[in-house]
């Protein structure tokens, strides 16, 4: 009997960065139609792996196998020739460019087409896989979890042999991940091998049969998830136990921190969704999270209760006792407003300047300034405070933003926020591609800020996540609120019909 042939092999592969040893020696093989897990925790060197898989990053040493043959991938476009797609956790996107001119771009040069027959492909993709999406719209325009459905149409418009995925589930609903899941086994049916990164571990027991940890850069393990528990994959993944989660105060909120009153905003584009008759109160010790399948008006709701989009009426959005609804962002933060937006590297940092800079961006305020000039002692301990309480994995506090890792820099920015001790804040996917043990860290900080007596909004995709923080929790469709409910008077099952707009009434959400 012929010995199956090897969809991938990574033979002994290093890759150094200044500073930073990325991988070493790391061997991984994966065979045709199974789904393979690469596992571990933020900076242990997953995406880096990932690259030089798709051809973005060039090893120091090591091979590639491909069915058989030693390959040199110089670059996505030679990878995606050869069959590998990549759908990345940190988005590839023209931002002014739309869904169609995206997905055309990333054709091979002598595919013949038009726009109107990639269009007509892709709304078939978009129907046969559940991931809806406007193929006429500007990517400018989308919600992260309408990018995130993007990238994945792009890559299996090209129907690939290995399919890489980094943390493809991070930013979508339940219903999402379970047609995703689906559309993921029967393409492995098909023959087509997928490489799988992820921090949510049953999801990766669920889907894959075989897994590869990582730690440090170096393979410390390889197993099949569903021999394994969550615990034991943990234990492979940082070398310990993830440590007991803090026990919440059962306390009675205080007063109203946060408040929306009839928020009525038009959208700022064609392709938005408008507010409607937003009402909304966060109270002081209380989390409040709202739930909803991306593009129904997280973003929008995001931008007003922010500042980046001013409303017209001060009235609408209230702090404390304080109108500051025709209020920008400065004028907010000042007054104790603290922000965690969605697009960590669009929005949350500049990527080129370093996590020093980055720092002072929101946190100038805090003693860093004085008389005009930066306090550069008391920046780097603060700065270095931050990533030593959110263990965030980096080089040097004057390394570039860019540089670190995706679930590193999400911990940078929330680690930023939460030390500003704001009396309110609103955080959008506060553990989108963290790791467990710091998505612990993340969620133990949260909830020590309610505890200690501010108000917290959290606005996100990820169910698991908001019924483990929240005190309270709703759900937002096509730009209406559905009432906020104490955790035990509900189920993920509701607010995922709440979700796709099944059930609720928006009039019903009183004060």
């Amino acid at each position: 009997m012929n010995e199956l042939v090897p969809q991938l092999q990574v033979r002994n592969i290093s890759k150094y960065y200044s500073g930073c040893l990325a991988n070493q020696r790391v061997n991984l093989t994966i065979q045709p139609g199974e789904i393979h897990a690469l596992l571990g925790e933020n900076g242990a060197g997953k995406s880096t792996l990932m690259k030089i898989i798709y051809g973005l990053v060039r090893p120091d040493a090591g091979e590639i196998c491909w069915q058989g043959q030693q390959v040199n991938i110089n670059s996505p476009a030679q990878a995606r020739l050869l069959g590998i797609g990549m759908v990345f956790q940190h988005f590839s996107l023209f931002e002014t460019l739309t869904v169609i001119e995206n997905i055309a771009l990333a054709l091979p040069a002598k595919e013949k087409w038009t726009l109107s027959r990639v269009a007509t492909k892709v709304r078939t993709l978009s129907v046969l896989y559940g991931l809806n999406i406007d193929c006429d719209r500007p990517v400018h325009t989308l919600s992260v979890g309408e990018k995130q459905r993007l990238e994945i149409i792009r890559c299996l418009y090209q129907r690939p042999k290995l399919l890489i995925l980094d943390e493809p589930t991070a930013v979508l609903t339940p219903q999402e991940t379970d047609t995703l899941f689906a559309t993921l086994q029967k393409i492995a049916s098909d023959g087509c091998s997928i490489l799988f990164s992820s921090h949510k571990l049953p999801e990766v027991q669920f889907l894959c049969t075989q897994a590869t940890v990582l730690r440090q850069g170096e393979v410390v393990a390889q197993c099949n998830p569903q021999t394994e528990t969550p615990a034991s994959l943990v234990r492979m993944m940082i070398g310990a136990d993830v440590p007991a989660s803090k026990q919440r105060k059962d306390q009675p909120p205080g007063p109203v921190g946060l408040q929306t009153n009839n928020l009525c905003l038009k959208s700022q584009h064609a392709y938005g969704t408008t507010l409607q008759h937003i009402d909304l109160q966060v109270r002081t010790g209380e989390i409040v999270g709202i739930a909803g399948v991306a593009g129904n008006g997280q973003s929008e709701l995001l931008f007003a209760l922010s500042g980046e989009i001013i409303c017209p009426q001060a009235e609408m959005i209230i702090l404390g006792d304080m109108p500051i609804g025709n209020y920008g962002v400065t004028k907010r933060r000042r007054l104790g407003l603290g922000y965690v937006p969605e697009e960590r590297l669009e929005k949350g940092v500049v990527p080129n300047l370093s996590l020093l800079e980055n720092a002072l961006l929101t946190a100038h305020e805090q003693g860093l300034v004085r008389r005009g000039m930066i306090r550069s002692r008391k920046l780097k301990t603060w700065t270095q405070r931050i990533c030593d309480a959110f263990n965030v994995n980096q080089t040097g506090v004057n390394s570039a933003a860019a540089s670190l890792s995706g679930g590193n820099l999400q911990k940078f920015i929330m680690g930023r926020e939460i030390y500003q001790n704001p009396t309110v804040l609103i955080a959008a996917h506060p553990s989108w591609g963290v790791d467990v043990n710091a998505t612990a860290s993340i969620h133990e900080a949260l909830i020590e800020m309610r505890d200690t007596g501010a108000a917290v909004l959290v606005i996100s995709e990820d169910l698991d996540e908001l019924f483990a923080l929240c005190d309270r929790i709703g759900a937002i469709y096509q730009g209406e609120l559905s009432p906020l409910v104490p955790l035990a008077g509900t189920s993920r099952d509701e607010i995922g019909r709440w979700m796709g707009g099944i059930g609720f009434d928006p009039r019903k959400n009183e004060k």
